[in-house]
């Protein structure tokens, strides 16, 4: 028996180090530094792994806050969400993601930007 588990052991230990991470932000339209337009009608996310929308969801934070589940989609390259935004006013927003990624990892977020009164 104990010759098994060492064979065992030995095996798992040949095999391949795959490391899985969550999916994370590595770009987005939302320039954390500079004001959304209120005429803006939707936020691009990059994620460094594929994302599911249909298992994903994303809220708008709006002042006292109210949360509206918005829409999103896959965007043209690997990894982009497409979010619709409805029409904004002034004020402090947050986007609210909890994400499926490809590898069974689900990420939770919030990016804040605000819109500045015109």
């Amino acid at each position: 028996m104990r010759a098994l588990f060492l064979a065992f052991l030995m095996a798992f230990a040949a095999l391949p180090a795959t490391a899985w991470a969550h999916a994370v932000v590595v770009r987005s339209s939302l320039d954390r530094q500079a004001p959304v337009p209120g005429r803006a009608t939707e936020v691009h996310l990059f994620f460094n792994s594929d994302v599911e929308p249909l298992l994903s969801i994303v809220y708008l934070v709006s002042s006292g806050d109210r949360k509206q589940s918005l829409e999103l989609r896959h965007g043209p390259k690997p990894g982009e969400l497409i979010i619709a935004l409805p029409p904004l006013t002034p004020g402090e927003y947050a986007l609210q993601y909890k994400v499926f990624a490809a590898d069974g990892h689900i990420t939770e977020d919030v990016l804040k930007f605000n819109v500045p009164g015109e």
